[in-house]
């Protein structure tokens, strides 16, 4: 299934929630300016959660699984810095019927999107440029970008340049080359945007000579920006992305299983990629004996391309939570990452949408969705809330003010967001104190 249709998934996704180092590789690795040590563990009652309503969890996600609805689930639920549920269900590939693993590896898709936001952040604090720096100051083949204007084929000046702001919060006025979308849309496909055979560079090239769907800073469009980004990122540093992101941020983290490819030390914890076939069953539809993970690819997508797995994007988000820091290793700092983690988009682009969905209640911060301020007299365990999710069904969120970090990891199109309703009111409700 190409990378057009799995963004399409991931717009109905995300409106249900209001897209090779081996282990000796980086045993023999500088360990220096990185943590060594795993999230400590705790009993859910230790960290403020009911053992008891946290069975809701195991009820809620074993249906889902019973009903061939998903083939296996990892469910991670990290609290006050300790993790307390790591529960496995279901199977890795439902042709095989491996049984699903903690330290299975998942293609996380947009869920890639906050860590490479998170890399060109650190060149951000590096004083490499200004968030409201015109992208073409560093891409100057986004110079002279015209809009169209959805009437024919005509086209016009933008009234302001893309800024690296708007990359990071899709108002660029770029999209993703949608299947029955708009004129510009169909630009992109024809162009192959997004596309395997292209790379980054190469993308950015044609997409210079493509019109903006949007006017840059106005509307909310989820977009190939982040790929933008990454290619940013590329031209900054001088480095590949794949080896940027592996040394300033993977490394620094010790999220030694996130990465464009799996090796083949790996490949028995890859999980196979799952849809709809005959008679209500699951059918693989991506293999991880020859999925294109396996090896190296062109286009290395910052907004798409990684596979991680519970652990690995667990530590991501714990130190999102803590400010920037993880286990004495500081990634950004504490006010970056509160940018990072709040409402960047202008009131007139809200209520976002996704998909035509509009989304109340929800903004866009840098990378990522936060949950806009609700007035309410009463406490809310959810309030300040920030996540994103994958195409192929996989979710994230964090909650600062309950100091909590979940992760749920599945492998099945189209998006399954049975779960990513019910799990929610189930977890918050697990809350004690």
């Amino acid at each position: 299934m190409g990378r057009i249709t799995l963004t399409f998934l991931l717009l109905i996704g995300a409106w249900a929630t209001l897209e090779g180092y081996s282990q000796k590789a980086w045993a023999d690795e500088d360990t220096r300016n990185r943590p060594s040590d795993e999230l400590p563990q705790a009993n859910p009652k230790d960290v403020g959660l009911s053992a008891e309503k946290l069975e809701r969890v195991k009820t809620l996600v074993q249906g889902v699984v019973d009903k061939k609805q998903t083939a296996g689930v990892v469910v991670l639920i990290a609290r006050h810095g300790k993790v307390a549920y790591l529960e496995t269900f279901g199977k890795m590939n439902a042709l095989t019927g491996q049984a699903m693993r903690p330290d299975a590896i998942f293609r996380i898709h947009s869920m890639s999107k906050p860590i490479t936001t998170a890399a060109a952040l650190l060149l951000y604090e590096e004083g490499k440029y200004k968030l409201d720096d015109p992208v073409s100051k560093y891409l100057p083949e986004f110079k002279g970008l015209r809009v169209h204007t959805r009437n024919g084929e005509e086209v016009v000046a933008a009234k302001r340049e893309m800024t690296i702001r708007d990359l990071m919060r899709h108002t660029s006025g770029l999209t993703y080359g949608m299947p029955n979308g708009t004129a510009v849309d169909k630009m992109y496909i024809a162009k192959g945007i997004d596309g395997p055979n292209l790379s980054l560079a190469e993308m950015v090239s044609a997409l210079g000579k493509l019109p903006l769907q949007d006017q840059p800073g106005t509307q909310f469009n989820y977009s190939v920006s982040t790929d933008v980004l990454a290619r940013l990122i590329e031209v900054l540093s001088g480095k590949p992305i794949d080896e940027f992101l592996k040394d300033r941020v993977c490394r620094p983290l010790d999220m030694r299983d996130t990465d464009f490819i799996v090796p083949d030390d790996k490949l028995a914890r890859f999980t196979a990629n799952h849809g709809a076939g005959d008679k209500g069953m699951l059918k693989v539809i991506d293999d991880p004996a020859t999925s294109r993970y396996r090896t190296r690819r062109k286009y290395l997508s910052g907004g798409g391309g990684l596979v991680s797995t519970a652990r690995d994007y667990a530590r991501f988000c714990q130190m999102l939570l803590q400010g920037g820091e993880l286990q004495g290793c500081r990634l950004l700092r504490p006010e970056t990452v509160s940018e990072m983690t709040s409402n960047q988009l202008p009131i007139e682009a809200l209520p976002m949408k996704l998909g035509g969905f509009p989304l109340p209640g929800m903004g866009f911060g840098l990378g990522l969705s936060v949950r806009l301020d609700a007035k309410s007299v009463k406490p809310d365990p959810a309030a300040g809330e920030f996540g994103w999710n994958g195409a192929a069904s996989t979710y994230f969120w964090v909650a600062p003010k309950s100091e909590m970090v979940v992760i749920v990891l599945q492998q099945v199109q189209p998006y399954n967001f049975t779960l990513q309703m019910s799990l929610k009111s189930a977890i918050y409700g697990a809350i004690e104190n």
